[in-house]
């Protein structure tokens, strides 16, 4: 199953309109998707607005590849089960955020790990055909992982 997260703050339909785009054109029936608080009703993927935080680590867990928005809580959470992930930012320019920090992680995050990255939605079809053959692959040992994860906690605790 591939699940698809665009967090659960605003809707993400540039991303879920693509995916659900692709499904269909595939016939993929294995796609899940949290959409958050869209008006827009994929026809092709099964979905939900919200999931609660038990679902949503059920829903990662079982996933054979997440795609998502550039959310560093995701990103991590795929990065720790080893899931392959597709990763497209929301865009300041597009109205989709209120600036390109999703743009900045998204540039950055092919240099430390092993994960698909399109800006443009008309480069989705082939990046959801070949993200479930992606393996997982991070430069951060475990160590800097936890020291990462620690520096950031502290930060948000702070």
């Amino acid at each position: 199953m591939i699940f698809v997260t665009v967090g659960s703050h605003q809707d993400f339909d540039r991303l879920i309109r693509g995916v659900d785009a692709w499904a269909g054109a595939r016939g993929r029936s294995d796609v899940f998707a949290q959409i958050g608080p869209s008006a827009y009703a994929p026809q092709h993927i099964a979905w939900t607005q919200q999931l609660s935080p038990g679902e949503f680590a059920e829903r990662m867990r079982a996933a054979s590849a997440v795609v998502a928005h550039a959310g560093i809580g995701t990103i991590f959470t795929a990065m720790e089960l080893g899931k392959p992930l597709l990763v497209m930012p929301r865009r300041a320019d597009l109205h989709e955020t209120r600036n390109d920090h999703q743009l900045a992680t998204a540039e950055r995050l092919p240099r430390f790990i092993n994960a698909l990255v399109v800006t443009d939605e008309r480069d989705l079809p082939a990046a959801l055909d070949g993200v479930e053959a992606q393996r997982m692959q991070s430069d951060f040992h475990a160590a800097e992982y936890q020291r990462l994860l620690d520096t950031i906690g502290r930060f948000i605790n702070s």
